[in-house]
């Protein structure tokens, strides 16, 4: 694994190469949402109408899914394929390493998603009822659905982290092997890649969300057909 540079401390916070970058693509995606809204219209330019595409393909991907509820989740959704897709495509730049590369910038982003899973199931059925499915069918499963939260979590950081920093050793490695004789085909690959890999990431935080906001649904009609 490649080791962490430190570029300063914050306090008593290394700060190293990942963080910097990371706080680079927050600041570039916060710029271009800012100038991308200011002055949006009924006739609108290229510019927006290829952003308006974007935001209405990934609220079709939700609604596939989400039907009822895609309005709710995509500002969640739509960000982290965003900020995953963007971070993962900023090692092509020469000089720069995609963060998504580093396991604490993939920790980071699984904890987020663990936390957003369970705040839209709180609050689609509340506190009491939600809780109440990790004890059901019965409440001695409920150690094994925490197990299960928290080892899901755990491959969702390292799945990440895998699949980017491997890319990258495989692209170092065929650059030393092979010189710059094949920069193309290799760029290529790392570009489908970064995008295959922030797609699959965005796509199974929807669907840990929306287990964990249709777990009361799925509930009620399951007891609705015993009853029957």
């Amino acid at each position: 694994m490649e080791k962490a540079i430190t570029l300063f401390h914050l306090g008593p916070l290394a700060i190293g190469e990942a963080v910097v970058t990371t706080w680079g693509i927050m600041l570039v995606l916060g710029l271009v949402c800012w100038l991308a809204t200011r002055r949006l219209s009924l006739d609108p330019g290229p510019f927006q109408l290829a952003l308006e595409g974007i935001v209405a393909a990934m609220q079709a991907a939700i609604e596939a899914i989400l039907p009822d509820k895609s309005l709710l989740v995509l500002p969640f959704i739509g960000t982290l394929w965003i900020f995953v897709l963007v971070a993962n495509l900023v090692g092509v730049i020469p000089g720069l390493s995609s963060p998504t590369s580093n396991l604490s910038v993939t920790a980071a982003l699984a904890i987020l998603v663990f936390f957003s899973v369970h705040w839209y199931g709180v609050r689609v059925d509340g506190w009491l009822a939600y809780l109440r499915h990790y004890a059901r069918p019965s409440p001695l499963l409920l150690p094994f659905h925490v197990i299960s939260e928290i080892s899901r979590t755990v491959a969702l950081a390292v799945r990440l982290f895998g699949n980017i920093m491997s890319l990258q050793m495989a692209a170092l490695l065929v650059l030393l092997v092979a010189g710059f004789l094949v920069p193309v085909p290799l760029l290529m690959l790392h570009i489908v890649e970064a995008v295959v890999q922030a797609y699959i990431f965005g796509m199974l935080a929807l669907i840990y969300v929306s287990g964990a906001m249709q777990s009361q649904e799925f509930q009620k009609n399951k007891e609705g057909e015993n009853h029957e």
